[in-house]
């Protein structure tokens, strides 16, 4: 991922040195473990652990550039690495790596980054959900008008609006949560996966201290299924991202103006005309999310390998693991801070909704009616036909309302009193389930303030 686009935290985990330090810890730990069982004397263990944790501690740009020409001339960045490492711990590197193969380090090295890489998105996802639920109560009852198929329909509460987002990141961090307890695995099996060079307790040691479980059957790597089970999880959280923000986008059109991000002193929207204030963080967002949803589909079909390994996924995960994870995390951190200095306009909200003379209290008006003794397919010719007429007569010298129309219905006079009229049109009565809901989403405590 591009340096535009990449936090400081997410970027130092896939760091070529940082990558190699996880090597060293899986291959130190291993020796540990062997010299437990009796496979290699302890003295080895203790001497890759004291010579070669300092080198890693101080691995610089000079090492990097020894490995990579040891690489050059090997073709194998396992090989390349233990060559270099084998330098500093000297006789005792004999018993590195023993009865290992390269899927082993490689592996659970991946599966070590992945862990530590979502726990950075985790936080993310709950700085998301905090400004969302801190908007959703501060709104709960700030009328806007809904919409379907992008039209006016019914009106309802912007809170209630933001706590659908919010549940719906619920869902994703859940999900998120067990793709990394998917993904955390440690596979120290050997080739084929047989164990037949390494006891399977040297891989429930290192799984321990790494904070991993055990894959049962690695078949020499980890199966695949695994790593496209997390990066459908990265896909849903992008999916959730993008819903909110074309909500943001469409409600700061010009046309509409009832949110809009907030626009820094100083910050300018286009070169050529002075006047623009673009939704910029928020098309940002959208383009982000089709990046990491796009790399659901190669894990996908990296699930389906050669007998007990082949290396056709290795170039794709060299490529998505680190992407999809640096984009999402910055896509999170960008969208926590641009709602929580999200710009409301609570009083264009309420402009729009009465933008259409009324007609937006059509379904109230038919429930009404019907209630008055008309059968429902009358009652919604008779709104029906009224409310046309309304929107018909928008914005031209003998404009009506929809309550002056239904009042001059010959159908409706008598039929309903103004006080029932009145309670159909009311628009806070959409507002008397907001606690139900609330409390469906947030739990029954109400924030302080809220």
């Amino acid at each position: 991922m591009v340096p535009r686009y990449t936090r400081p935290e997410m970027a130092a985990i896939w760091s070529a040195e940082n990558r190699y330090r996880i090597w060293f810890e899986i291959e130190a730990l291993a020796a540990e473990a062997m010299a437990d069982c009796g496979d290699i004397p302890p003295e080895a263990a203790r001497a890759i652990r004291a010579k070669g944790a300092p080198r890693l501690a101080a691995i610089g740009p000079a090492d990097l550039a020894r490995i990579a020409a040891i690489e050059q001339e090997t073709r194998h960045d396992v090989i390349a690495f233990l060559t270099w490492l084998s330098e500093a711990i000297g006789p005792e590197a004999r018993f590195l790596h023993l009865g290992m193969t390269s899927s082993d380090v490689l592996d659970t090295c991946l599966a070590v980054q992945l862990a530590r890489a979502t726990d950075l998105l985790l936080a993310g996802l709950d700085a998301v959900m905090a400004a969302l639920k801190r908007r959703a109560f501060e709104h709960k009852t700030t009328l806007t008008i809904g919409r379907s198929h992008g039209i006016h329909a019914e009106p309802t509460s912007f809170g209630l609006k933001l706590a659908g987002h919010y549940a719906e990141f619920a869902r994703n961090r859940a999900r998120v949560e067990a793709a990394r307890a998917e993904i955390a695995t440690c596979a120290i099996s050997g080739a084929v996966g047989t164990y037949a060079h390494v006891d399977p307790r040297v891989e429930v040691y290192v799984a321990e201290k790494l904070g991993l479980a055990v894959e049962p059957v690695s078949t020499q790597i980890i199966p695949r299924d695994r790593h496209a089970a997390y990066f459908c999880a990265l896909a849903m959280v992008a999916c959730g991202i993008e819903r909110l923000a074309i909500e943001v986008r469409h409600l700061q059109r010009s046309e509409v103006r009832e949110a809009e991000e907030f626009f820094h002193p100083g910050q300018k929207g286009s070169s050529a005309m002075p006047h623009k204030r673009n939704p910029v963080l928020s098309e940002n967002l959208t383009g982000l999310a089709r990046l990491v949803r796009g790399y659901a589909l190669p894990a996908l079909e990296n699930v389906a390998l050669w007998h007990e390994r082949d290396i056709s996924h290795s170039a794709v995960e060299r490529v998505i693991a680190p992407d999809a994870t640096i984009a999402l995390d910055f896509a999170l951190s960008r969208l926590a801070g641009m709602m929580e200095k999200l710009v409301i306009h609570p009083d264009r909200m309420r402009a729009n909704l009465e933008a259409l003379g009324g007609v937006v209290h059509s379904g109230e008006v038919l429930l009404a009616l019907t209630r008055a003794g008309l059968s429902r397919e009358a009652a919604y010719a008779v709104v029906q036909r009224n409310a046309m007429a309304t929107w018909e007569t928008l914005g031209t010298p003998g404009e009506k309302s929809f309550r002056a129309h239904l009042e001059a219905d010959p159908e409706i006079a008598g039929r309903v009193s103004a006080a029932i009229l009145d309670a159909a049109m009311d628009p806070h009565l959409h507002l008397r389930t907001l606690d139900t809901v609330f409390a469906r989403v947030f739990g029954a405590a109400v924030p302080q303030g809220g």
